[in-house]
């Protein structure tokens, strides 16, 4: 989930309240849930903020990383009970709960929320990863600033490298993390993009429905 669907400017409680509904439904039905929280613009403008300084990347990660946790555990204090009891960071930790929802942040620098939850997904023997943010698909530019921009609603791994790039870097505001896309080609984990305030739209992925939004495999 990205940190844009938490706190887009202020923290927004409503999509938590409708986010929180919609996930305990579906542990109603049996549903199991791994959760990572992004850092979002908390995390640019503090890592904006510190560039001023020239401060090395590591530093930023650690930046990044620690906004990924505040986010994370506001969400997971709204499950209440039904979350594990604490935020997760180590995607590749054994966990052994009866609890339907874990809730992680940020692991290591270097790396991504987006290649933390590609890991686990491999971990917990999970077959595809779905990508909430605040728009509805994939698209070959940033829609947000260019008009024109062209939605997938389907594209390969290697298309998608071509829109990120192959690397990495800390703060960068891109789809998915190149680094996340080649573990998941690797391990053969589809990635699902979706307009994370679009609950109809999501509940169409659960049931097997036709849905809008991007596929990746």
């Amino acid at each position: 989930m990205g940190g844009s669907l938490v706190c887009p400017d202020e923290i927004d409680v409503l999509f938590l309240k409708k986010f929180k509904n919609f996930i305990l439904k579906w542990i109603k039905r049996k549903k199991k849930f791994l959760i990572f929280v992004g850092g979002g613009k908390i995390a640019r403008r503090y890592q904006k903020a510190a560039k001023k300084f020239k401060v090395k990347n590591e530093d930023l990660d650690w930046i990044g990383i620690s906004a990924t946790v505040l986010n994370a555990q506001l969400v997971k204090s709204i499950f209440g009970k039904f979350a594990f009891q604490k935020v997760l960071n180590n995607p590749l930790e054994k966990v052994k709960t009866k609890k339907k929802i874990i809730i992680f942040g940020g692991w290591k620098p270097g790396r991504s929320t987006d290649f933390d939850c590609v890991l686990a997904a491999k971990n917990f023997g999970a077959k595809r990863v779905i990508n909430l943010s605040d728009v509805d698909f994939v698209y070959d530019k940033d829609p947000k600033k260019f008009k024109d921009a062209k939605p997938f609603k389907k594209i390969s791994f290697d298309g998608l490298l071509k829109i990120t790039g192959q690397k990495w870097k800390p703060g960068a505001n891109l789809p998915f993390d190149p680094e996340a896309v080649k573990l998941a080609k690797r391990e053969k984990i589809k990635i699902i993009f979706l307009n994370g305030r679009n609950f109809k739209n999501l509940e169409k992925v659960f049931l097997g429905k036709k849905f809008k939004g991007t596929i990746v495999e």
